[in-house]
C-alpha cells in the first residue's frame, strides 16, 4: 500500500509544475440521483458466496474548491452511498467469519460500502473547449459486508483508506451549451482493485458572471473486487445511470 501511495503521489507532484491554476476562486457544488443495478459475490476466507443483490437507489454529493494559487492542488471531497441488500439458498456448505452454513439454508446479506472521496487534483488543460484534471483521491470506506440466517447476523466490517488515481475530462461542444464528460477514480494492487467510472453529457442551464447552473445526465460504474484485505474477499458491481445538477460560484 506504501508503494502504491507513493507512485500515486510522486506524479502528482511533477504534474503541479505544469499545472495551470484558476484566474479566480471557484466553488463546486452538486448532487447525484443513481439508479444501481447490482451484482456479484463476497466471502471471507474459503471462498465466496453470491447474492441476487436488489437494484438500488443511490445517493452522491460533492463540493471542489478551485484557486488561483500556482502549484497548490485543487480539493474536493465527495460522499457516496453504496448500499445493497440480497438472498440467496445455498448450494453447498458456506463459511463466513467463522460461522458454517449448511446447504439449504436462506441467507439475506446486506452491503453497505459507503464511502468518502477526497481528491488533490491540477487543471492540466482549462477552457471552454478542453478541461483536463489529474490527481489522487484517497476513499474512505465505513462500512460492512454482513449475513443473516433465521438466528442471528454475521458481519465484517469494512473500514479503511483506499488510494487512487484521479481523472477527469470535458470537451465542450462548439456554439451550444452542451459538455461530454468523463471521470475515473482508479487502482489495482496485487489481486485487489477498485474501479469508479462515470461518463455523460452536462446542459447548461444558467451562465451568468455570478453563477453556472448545470444538468448532468450520466451513467457510473463501481466495481470493488478484494483479496484478502481484512479476510474480506469481494467482487461487486453498481452501475446505471444518474441525473445530477451542479451549481458553480
Amino acid at each position: 500500500m506504501r508503494k502504491l501511495a507513493t507512485a500515486l503521489v510522486l506524479p502528482a507532484l511533477l504534474l503541479g509544475a505544469n499545472a495551470q491554476a484558476d484566474t479566480i476562486l471557484g466553488i463546486y457544488a452538486g448532487g447525484q440521483y443513481w439508479d444501481t443495478s447490482n451484482s456479484g459475490n463476497f466471502g471471507s476466507g474459503n471462498g465466496t458466496q453470491g447474492f441476487n443483490f436488489a437494484d438500488e437507489t443511490q445517493n452522491s454529493f460533492y463540493v471542489a474548491l478551485e484557486h488561483p494559487i500556482p502549484l497548490l492542488p485543487n480539493f474536493k471531497v465527495r460522499r457516496n452511498d453504496l448500499t445493497t441488500y440480497g438472498v440467496t439458498t445455498l448450494g453447498s456448505d458456506f463459511s463466513y467469519n467463522g460461522i458454517g452454513y449448511s446447504a439449504g439454508t436462506t441467507l439475506n446479506s446486506s452491503v453497505d460500502l459507503t464511502h468518502t472521496d477526497y481528491t488533490l487534483y491540477y487543471e492540466i488543460f482549462d477552457n471552454d473547449l478542453l478541461s483536463v484534471d489529474l490527481g489522487i483521491t484517497a476513499k474512505q470506506v465505513d462500512g460492512l459486508l454482513a449475513v443473516r440466517d433465521a438466528t442471528a447476523e454475521n458481519s465484517l466490517d469494512a473500514d479503511g483508506w483506499i488510494p487512487t488515481g484521479y481523472a477527469q475530462v470535458r470537451v465542450g461542444i462548439p456554439a451550444t451549451d452542451l459538455t461530454l464528460y468523463g471521470l475515473a477514480n482508479a487502482v489495482s494492487i496485487d489481486d485487489s482493485s477498485v474501479r469508479d467510472i462515470e461518463a455523460g453529457i452536462e446542459y447548461r442551464l444558467v451562465d451568468s458572471l455570478a453563477v453556472n447552473l448545470n444538468l448532468q445526465l450520466g451513467y457510473r460504474d463501481i466495481t470493488i473486487e478484494l483479496d484478502d484485505l481484512d479476510n474480506i474477499y469481494s467482487d461487486i458491481q453498481f452501475k446505471g445511470p444518474y441525473l445530477g445538477l451542479e451549481i458553480h460560484f
